[in-house]
């Protein structure tokens, strides 16, 4: 035992039942994948099986920092929820702020409930960390570790952990993970082990597009050990969407939404609400049919795309300059 385990009894309890389960399955320590294999320099740690999200149709939204990711991600779940299906979202972000359009207020996170109850899950009640959101979305917030400390990878884990433990999966169509800013590290690419499919919001500027790069070389390099792959991107807040698809056909990725910058969005952060309890103004209500027509989209599948990431140099050249 260490002495940050003497000094914390919660982690020496946590690093206990890890041992516990570890010797359940024979294994002296988690089995990791060689160096590589996940990703060029990686050391990664395999997923549990059992913590296998089975039943769902599993999202994964990621996207530059400040696009618009929860924006998205909130009005998506309250359309797959107006086409009858039960729909879960899972913030992974410290700030807590996805799915407070669909409740109405900021909820606890994940992780400073179980640091309430020493990370005794087994005391927690359903109640305690899901809120029923618009129309039955029910409304997850795994928040992230303390600014520089820990790793988002084991929030994730234990969000999950406490679905299954629950059975709140079991009844669930969709599930969908809004990711905090560009993937920068395995921890915060952990949904995309679970995911079927990862989506990325992006805007019609370099920034957004460079970040998207980015997170297509992330995706592909979790798609050599798990089942996700990419269905496409969704053009946010912009008004034309040129460089996006130029990008896009130079890579073999495709555009599978537009939401244009219209201001009825910013109005419905501020009324903490989705579009779909806002007024029917016009702009809303065009808005509305295109966050359906992305659900019933993803909801009937989309083809595994495999776009190969340009590199830095590359993207530059082919955005950075008349």
């Amino acid at each position: 035992m260490s002495p940050l385990d003497t000094k914390h009894p919660p982690a020496a309890r946590a690093n206990a039942r890890e041992a516990e389960g570890l010797a359940k399955k024979g294994l002296g320590a988690p089995p990791i994948l060689k160096k590589g294999e996940d990703g060029e320099g990686s050391l990664q740690v395999h997923q549990d099986a059992s913590m296998k999200i089975e039943g769902a149709k599993v999202f994964a939204v990621y996207g530059k920092g400040g696009i618009g990711k929860s924006t998205t991600s909130s009005n998506l779940s309250a359309a797959f929820s107006t086409l009858g299906r039960k729909v879960l979202q899972i913030g992974c972000d410290p700030k807590h702020d996805s799915t407070f359009t669909l409740t109405g207020h900021l909820q606890p996170t994940v992780i400073d409930i179980l640091k309430d109850v020493d990370f005794h899950a087994e005391e927690l009640r359903p109640e305690d960390f899901v809120t029923e959101g618009y129309n039955g979305v029910m409304c997850i917030e795994a928040g992230g570790p303390p600014a520089g400390t820990g790793c988002g990878g084991y929030v994730v884990g234990q969000t999950v952990k406490l679905l299954k433990q629950h059975h709140l999966l079991e009844d669930t169509d969709i599930v969908l993970f809004d990711v905090l800013g560009d993937v920068v590290c395995g921890g915060f690419a952990a949904p995309l082990q679970h995911a079927d499919r990862a989506m990325i919001v992006t805007a019609n500027d370099f920034d957004s597009i460079y970040a998207m790069n980015r997170i297509i070389a992330a995706v592909q390099a979790k798609s050599k050990n798990y089942n996700v792959r990419l269905a496409g991107c969704v053009a946010n807040r912009s008004k034309d969407t040129d460089e996006v698809d130029r990008f896009c056909e130079k890579v073999g990725f495709k555009r599978i939404g537009h939401m244009p910058d219209v201001d009825a969005i910013r109005r419905s952060r501020l009324k903490k609400k989705t579009l779909f309890e806002m007024p029917d103004d016009e702009d809303i209500v065009q808005c509305r049919a295109e966050y359906i027509r992305l659900a019933e989209t993803l909801w009937n599948g989309t083809e595994a795309l495999s776009p190969e990431p340009l590199e830095d140099r590359d993207i530059f050249e082919l955005l950075g300059f008349d």
